[in-house]
Order: C-alpha cells, then structure tokens, then sequence
C-alpha cells in the first residue's frame, strides 16, 4: 500500500534491475483488520505495469517445490526484476487465530501456542524445537555458503594478479577507505572569483573528488540542474550503462534516499542523494533510517532558506535545520562561503558515525578573504572564530551559520566604528563543535561572555544553547513568503541594520 513500494517498484522496471527478487506476503490481513478495508490493487497488472517479471502463486505458500521453482525462475531472469506473489495464511496451524487481524501484533498465547505445535505433530511441552529436518537443511545451506565463499576466494586470487590496481581499489571501497590523495584537486577560491553560491562550489568540489575516487555515486530527485550534483566525467546509470555514475531518480525523493542506504549497506561505494532542502520532508523516514543504522549517507541539499525567492513559502525551509539537528547520528553543516563548503565536503567523505547533510545556498555568497579572516578549516570543529575583537575581551559575539554569515561580518565594522568590540563566530555545524573539548568550546565561547546574537534564516529552536535567551536570536518565526531573496531577506529582519540595531539592544545602548 505504501508509496515508497510503487516508487522502487517504478525506478526498478525501469533500469531493468534483473538481480532484484521481492517476495509479496499477500495474507490479506493488516492490524485494523481485512486489507480489503482500505486495499483492493491488482498487484500482478501493477506490476506488470512497471516492467516486472511477474510470478503469481496463488493459495499455495506451503508448496515448496513450486516455491522453490518460482526462485528458479526469477534468478534466471535476467532483464526485469521479479515479484513472486503467493497468498499466505497468517498464524497459519492456530486454529483460533488463524486468519485474524490480531495475530498481526499479538502473541498467541500458551493455549494457543500448544495447539499450533499439536497441530504440527510438535511436542507441545517443548519451549523451543526445532526439527530435524530444518536443522539438516540449514547446515547443508552453511556448508554450500562456505564452499560458495571458498571459490568466490579462489577466484578474486587470480583476478588480483591480472588487475591489481582494480583489486586495490575494489578491496579499499570494500573496507570503505579512501585513495591516497582524494581530495588533492579540492580547489580553494579567492575573494577575486567573485560571491558563488555554495551549491555551485560544492558541485566543483564533488567533481574534483569524483576523479580521484572512483566509487562515488548518486543523483538527485530530478533537480540535479538546480542541485548542481552532476558528476560531469560520467553519463546517467541507466540500462544497459550500469557503469555510469549519475543516478535519475525521478520525482521519488523516499526511494533515492532509501536506495542510498541499501548502496551503502551493499559495500563498495560511496552514494550521494540531492534535492532541495525542503523535500527532506519526503524523504524523512529513509533519512532517519540511515542515522539509526549510523550510515554515512551523503545528503546534498540545496536552496537552503527564505532566500530561494519567489517559489515561497511551500519551498522555503524553515524548520528543517532544526529538525535535523534533533536527529541522533545526523551531522548538519551550513557552510557560509566556498571554502567552508571545501572543508565541509572534507568532513563529509571521511565521517563514518551516521550520515552527514550539507545545507547549501540557491544563491550567491561572498568568498571571504581569509588573509582577513580565519582559515575555513574551522569548519571541521563546528564553530570558530572567523575574526577576532580588537580587545582582549569582546563586548558581544555574533554568531551565524550558512549566508547569514556575511551580515553579521558587515555588521562588526559598523560597530566597530561606534566603538562596540563584536567577535565572529562562523558555525556551521552544531554537531562537530559539540564533539569539541570543554576548552575549545570555551575559547569561541567564553562562559563570562553573555551578550551573544545569534542570525540564521531558519527556526530559533536550540539556539538558546548558545546564546541563552531566544531574544537574542535573528531568525524566522513564520513561514516564509515570495519575493525576490533580497526582499525577504529585508522583510524579515536579516538585514545588517538589523544586527547592528540587535546588538546594541542586547547591550542596552540606545
């Protein structure tokens, strides 16, 4: 019934995925009752309907010779993915529960449970049984997977002095280790490249990384134009171009992040999945997956805020960084400018604790001149201190994540010039600083240091943390609106005036 088994379903028949097998359970009964209630799909034309090769069993799941014959079949097909449909009976041999939506969630009980064994000729005192016939059958099945293991040995022994290299490679994106020098062609930008937005920086940096690492793989849902996750030496993983590297997922956002995980668990390659940072929305359920399972999934996700502009308020996110944050595993990173996005990308391809999400701008962001400003690998603590007060102490802190943070830099010269001492903070990831020491924590943020305003173009929730009152944080309280990005920016407070007049206030100075 659910949409995430007609979007696999779809992308399957159509990249003619012969190796997929599903087994479809058809035992009629889910926990409110008849699947009829709510269900009435011709499974096998829905199917066939999406290019599957299509087995349709019928009342006989206890049939073991035509099951067995039914696996024979599909593993031969070659071209299509198979569904094998059989109507099963559940809690089948319980005669009391046999059929009913209560044998879906409940146990059956010790009367039950005697008559079941009963009516398999079980000894019905026994605990836990198992027959001779299911212990001899599944130590002949560990005796054939070790002989499978032996000449699957065997033979990647002769293809390692054949293909060394290819070997190498294979038994490292196995392991999940990375070639020597992978990042060596990350470029750095300067101020004089002029402002880029962070989409378009990390689709330089994913490309660059792409020739060094051959196993990097994945697509967008249908937005790889906007996302600018195109891996650009490489053509679209289709039928019969298996080796291609560029995935079209489609409008199916819940399945490319689902499928990411299952490359992952697979082994041997690194997969990525994109599409606006608002349709995390639709993909949620996989996501939190992949940070339960602590899968180091890559999420690409772009137009980051309100400053997408006139799509509106549908598209604008505005509590998506927050509720990503709150997930356990998940690591978020807002890059501010090109070169936070290089060293994000650093953290993203070598963390192994749950997948890594990189929010990143529709629009253009100033390059930060870092002869002026820290080096942008402070990224890879969270938070750091992008430009120092002049004293020895500041009088506020101003902290920002993601394009947020060229106001609060603009805003430190103003005040400066009034004779306010302002310290930056670029804090892209609350998570990687939160892993930090006591002691670096406390030298971006010294614990004497009260008066901090924090900006960000999404929801204030959690930012108490580190600044200690929600009134000390420029964010958004509303949805968002359609407008061109500066005017909204405007309308809703994230201008500099804005800063400087919030600083002040926080200060008491009128």
């Amino acid at each position: 019934m659910e949409g995430a088994s007609h979007e696999a379903a779809s992308l399957a028949g159509h990249l003619g995925l012969g190796k997929l097998i599903w087994v479809y359970d058809d035992n009629h009964i889910s926990i409110e009752g008849p699947t009829e209630l709510a269900y009435t799909d011709n499974v096998s034309e829905r199917f066939e309907s999406y290019n599957w090769h299509v087995q349709n069993l019928g009342d006989n799941a206890n049939d073991l010779k035509l099951l067995s014959s039914a696996f024979k079949n599909a593993i031969e097909e070659k071209d299509k993915p198979s569904i094998i449909i059989i109507r099963s009976h559940i809690a089948y041999g319980a005669p009391n529960a046999h059929d009913t939506s209560e044998a879906h969630g409940s146990p059956l009980g010790e009367a039950e449970i005697k008559l079941a064994k009963k009516f398999y000729g079980w000894p019905e005192d026994e605990k836990f049984y198992v027959t001779e016939q299911v212990l001899t059958h599944m130590n002949e099945v560990v005796d054939k997977a070790k002989k499978i293991q032996s000449e699957w040995i065997e033979k990647f022994n002769e293809y390692k002095k054949l293909f060394p290299e290819l070997a190498k490679q294979l038994e490292m994106s196995l392991k999940g280790d990375l070639p020597e020098g992978w990042d060596k062609d990350i470029p750095a930008f300067n101020p004089d490249d002029g402002a880029i937005a962070t989409r378009d920086a990390s689709n330089k940096i994913l490309n660059s990384i792409s020739k060094n690492v051959p196993w990097i793989i994945g697509g967008s849902g249908d937005l790889s134009p906007s996302t600018k996750t195109l891996i650009k030496s490489s053509g679209y993983f289709e039928k019969g171009k298996y080796e291609n590297r560029n995935i079209a997922w489609g409008v199916r956002e819940l399945n490319m992040c689902a499928a990411s995980s299952g490359l992952l668990l697979h082994g041997g390659l690194i997969p990525f999945a994109s599409t606006f940072f608002i349709f995390t929305d639709y993909a949620r359920p996989a996501i939190r997956l992949a940070a339960l399972m602590e899968l180091p999934v890559i999420y690409i996700m772009t137009h980051d805020s309100i400053g997408l502009g006139e799509d509106g308020p549908t598209h604008q996110p505005v509590e998506q960084l927050a509720s990503l944050r709150a997930m356990p595993n998940m690591c978020v990173i807002r890059p501010a400018d090109a070169n936070e996005t290089a060293y994000a990308w650093r953290v993203t391809m070598t963390r192994k604790e749950g997948p890594t999400i990189l929010v990143l701008t529709r629009q253009k962001v100033p390059i930060f001149d870092r002869t002026l400003y820290a080096n942008a690998g402070g990224v890879l603590k969270g938070a750091y201190i992008l430009r120092k007060e002049k004293k020895n102490k500041p009088d506020i802190i101003l902290i920002a994540s993601g394009s947020e943070v060229q106001l609060i830099v603009e805003a430190q010269k103003i005040l400066i010039k009034d004779d306010i001492d302002a310290r930056i903070v670029s804090m892209p990831s609350w998570e990687l600083f939160k892993q930090q020491s006591n002691k670096y924590r406390d030298e971006v943020f010294p614990p004497e240091i009260k008066n901090r305003l924090a900006v960000e173009a999404g929801s204030s929730l959690g930012w108490c943390e580190f600044v200690g009152d929600e009134k000390n944080v420029i964010a958004m309280h509303s949805f968002g609106a359609s407008a061109p990005d500066n005017e909204l920016f405007r309308h809703f407070g994230f201008t500099v005036e804005n800063v400087v007049s919030k600083s002040k206030e926080i200060l008491g100075i009128k």
